[in-house]
């Protein structure tokens, strides 16, 4: 009766174990790459460089990129709430040199705009200045997110 009852406990024991080793490796999720970070720290994709709100009564805006100032070579531009028409904008790079950019192009509400490169590949950005304007007075402000890619 004794050797009955440890053999079920045992067993009773080894599937409690099994189930909850089971179960810590269901909550163990891979890592996620939406966060723009790899394991070595450096972003990866598009990095968010700053964000501004553009309101129908203003023109121009001017995002300066966090320090330390890093290489990209291709920005973006998002768009929330609003439509805007983006006209031109100068890129001011680490060394102060600017770059203008005619861009002419309109961003639908919620909608992004095409991807500009920079010229001579991979440059460290201080800051990006854009003139703009909004699609009228009832559309209120939209919120203007510059992205970059490495």
């Amino acid at each position: 009766m004794k050797t009955i009852t440890r053999n079920l406990l045992t067993a009773l024991v080894v599937c409690v174990l099994s189930i909850q080793f089971v179960s810590a490796q269901r909550n163990i999720r891979p890592p996620v790459h939406n966060n723009n970070y790899n394991n070595s720290s450096k972003p990866i994709g598009w990095v968010n460089l700053g964000t501004t709100h553009a309101k129908h009564t203003a023109d121009h805006d001017r995002i300066n990129v966090p320090g330390p100032f890093d290489y990209y070579r291709k920005i973006k531009f998002k768009v929330r709430d609003a439509p805007v028409n983006i006209q031109r904008m100068v890129v001011t790079y680490d060394n102060g040199a600017p770059e203008k950019i005619d861009t002419r192009f309109d961003i639908p509400k919620n909608g992004e705009s095409r991807v500009i490169d920079l010229r001579g590949g991979k440059r460290k950005l201080r800051s990006i200045e854009f003139w703009y304007d909004t699609k009228g007075i009832l559309n209120g402000t939209a919120d203007v997110t510059v992205y970059g890619l490495k």
